[in-house]
């Protein structure tokens, strides 16, 4: 269950999310995080129950935000396209724009934060929620395009919700290799697939 507002509580989360732009989670110091943000020591453990229940909460805030951003993008989708083959165009779009080089940190960062599941069920079940809601998007899309008829119906819609985003999340592989596919490679895999595969 999310926690309530506030603003000091706020403020920290805030500036844990800024020093995560420049830093790797385990250099950050709760020292690092108080001096940035004008915070007492007291009050951080008044609003987090440790330094890591506050590193969750950045983590989480940052990943809702691309979350956001994503489920905005895929509503658009929804309210303009009008044929399977603005469909296919605007997921063209959509993934081009997803699988970029300058959307690697994001990519790392959200593999990273998967990963760091494992070690804390408060961090799993609070990230679990963001992720369902980014899940439920993308089976929305889905069934709408079902529903359109542009999308096969022996396709289960939480199936492919899952499949689009394991391919981004994914890519994560090619991120740290010295030697990266060709992006409009990639992004033509994924349409092939997304074309022959999943829609109609």
């Amino acid at each position: 269950m999310p926690k309530s507002s506030h603003p000091t509580r706020d403020r920290l989360i805030e500036t844990m999310a800024e020093l995560l732009d420049g830093s790797d989670p385990e250099h950050i110091t709760a020292d690092q995080v108080l001096n940035a943000s004008g915070v007492s020591k007291g009050s951080l453990y008044h609003h987090f129950e440790d330094f890591e229940d506050l590193l969750e909460a950045a983590l989480i805030s940052r990943f809702s935000v691309n979350v956001d951003s994503t489920i905005d993008g895929l509503s658009q989708i929804l309210a303009t396209v009008e044929s399977r083959e603005e469909l296919v165009v605007a997921l063209r779009q959509a993934n081009a724009h997803d699988q970029a080089q300058s959307r690697a940190k994001f990519r790392l960062e959200r593999a990273r934060a998967a990963g760091l599941t494992y070690s804390s069920p408060r961090f799993h079940d609070a990230l679990g929620v963001e992720q369902q809601r980014l899940t439920d998007a993308f089976t929305d899309l889905f069934i709408e395009a079902q529903n359109k008829g542009w999308m096969s119906t022996d396709i289960s819609p939480r199936a492919a919700a899952v499949f689009v985003q394991a391919y981004t999340v994914g890519r994560v592989v090619d991120d740290i290799a010295p030697d990266k596919v060709d992006p409009q490679d990639w992004v033509d895999l994924i349409m092939t697939v997304i074309d022959k595969a999943i829609l109609n």
